[in-house]
C-alpha cells in the first residue's frame, strides 16, 4: 500500500488542479457582477484644497441586488477606508463618495489608491480598474518673464499687452494678478507658456500709472500654490517730461513727451499739428497770460500748463 502513495497523492492534486482550473474558466465566462464603473470626479484630488476636487466620486452598476461592502485601497492592496460595509443594494447604480482620509480621520499619504468592491452574495470581491489619485502637494510657478516694461493698450499694435512668462513644475492652470486682483486666467494645464495683458481687471481698464503683476497656478488636483514676487509695469499713453511750463511771450519751448504712438497731436490757443515723440518744440503765444497745451494719441489726452509771463 506504501506504494501506492504516491501515486494518489499525485492523482489528487491533478483534480484539485482541474477543479480549480474548471472554476477559474467558469468565472471567465460568467459575466461580472458589477459593470459600467465611472469617476465622476476626483480622478486627481486634493481632500485639503478646499475646493470642488477635494473628494472623488465614483459609480457602478451592480447586475443584481446584493450586500455590499465597499473599501479603498493603497497600491499594495491594504485597506486605508471603509466607506461601506454590508449593506443591502437593489440592482442598479451605486454612488460612493471618499474624502481622501483614512478610517482613523488622516488624511491618506500621497499616491494612487483603487476601490475595492465585496459582494457577499456572489462571493466575489472585485477592485475597480479605476484609480483615484491623491495629491496635496501645491503647485510652484516661476514668472520667467515680463515684456515690456512700459505699455500703451490704444489699439495701434504698437506695445498694446504685456507679455508675461512662466513655468509650473506640474500640471495646473495659470492666472495673473494685478495689484491683487485676478485679472488673466490661463485656459488648459501646460508646464509653460506666456500669459497676454491688455490693460484691463474684470473688463474695465485700469488706470494709467505703476501696476504689481504676479502669477498664482492651481494644479488639476485643486491645490493652490503661492503667488510669485510682484513685478512693476507701467500703463501710459503720453507721458510729460513737466506738467508746468513759464516762458516769456512768442518764445520757444521745449517739452519732453514719450508715447508709443509714431505721432503725437498738439493743440494750443487755436494752434494745432502733429510731431513725433521726443523733445517737442513749440512757440509760446505772445501775450502773457496761462494758457493749456493738449496733447492726444490714439484718443488719450494730457494737459501742460504754460505760464506766458512778460519781460
Amino acid at each position: 500500500m506504501a506504494r501506492f502513495a504516491p501515486a494518489a497523492l499525485v492523482a489528487v492534486l491533478l483534480v484539485a488542479t482541474a477543479a480549480a482550473f474548471a472554476y477559474t474558466e467558469r468565472l471567465k465566462l460568467t459575466p461580472s457582477p458589477i459593470l459600467g464603473t465611472r469617476v465622476l470626479q476626483g480622478k486627481v484630488f486634493s481632500p485639503t484644497c478646499e475646493c470642488t476636487t477635494d473628494a472623488a466620486r465614483f459609480t457602478f452598476r451592480l447586475r443584481r441586488r446584493d450586500r455590499v461592502t465597499v473599501t479603498i485601497v493603497d497600491g499594495g492592496g491594504d485597506v486605508v477606508r471603509t466607506l461601506v460595509t454590508d449593506q443591502p443594494r437593489p440592482r442598479g447604480g451605486v454612488r460612493i463618495v471618499w474624502d481622501g482620509y483614512d478610517d482613523l480621520g488622516r488624511v491618506v499619504p500621497d499616491g494612487s489608491y483603487r476601490p475595492r468592491v465585496k459582494l457577499a452574495l456572489n462571493r466575489r470581491t472585485i477592485v475597480l480598474p479605476n484609480p483615484l489619485r491623491v495629491d496635496t502637494t501645491p503647485p510652484r510657478v516661476e514668472l520667467r518673464g515680463v515684456r515690456p516694461r512700459v505699455f500703451s493698450p490704444d489699439g495701434d499694435n504698437r506695445a498694446d499687452r504685456v507679455v508675461v512668462g512662466y513655468r509650473v513644475d506640474e500640471r495646473a492652470r495659470v492666472a495673473l494678478y494685478v495689484d491683487g486682483r485676478r485679472a488673466v486666467r490661463k485656459k488648459g494645464t501646460k508646464t509653460e507658456g506666456t500669459i497676454d495683458w491688455f490693460g484691463k481687471v474684470q473688463g474695465r481698464r485700469v488706470d494709467r500709472g505703476a501696476h504689481a503683476l504676479s502669477l498664482v497656478a492651481r494644479d488639476v488636483a485643486g491645490n493652490l500654490g503661492e503667488a510669485t514676487p510682484p513685478v512693476r509695469v507701467v500703463l501710459r499713453y503720453i507721458a510729460l517730461g513737466r506738467r508746468r511750463i513759464v516762458t516769456a511771450p512768442g518764445r520757444r519751448f521745449a517739452l519732453l513727451v514719450s508715447a508709443d504712438a509714431l505721432r503725437v497731436q498738439w493743440r494750443l490757443v487755436g494752434r494745432t499739428g502733429s510731431v513725433r515723440p521726443g523733445t517737442v518744440r513749440l512757440r509760446a503765444p505772445r501775450r502773457p497770460g496761462r494758457y493749456t497745451l493738449t496733447l492726444r494719441e490714439h484718443g488719450h489726452a494730457v494737459r501742460v500748463a504754460v505760464i506766458v509771463r512778460a519781460t
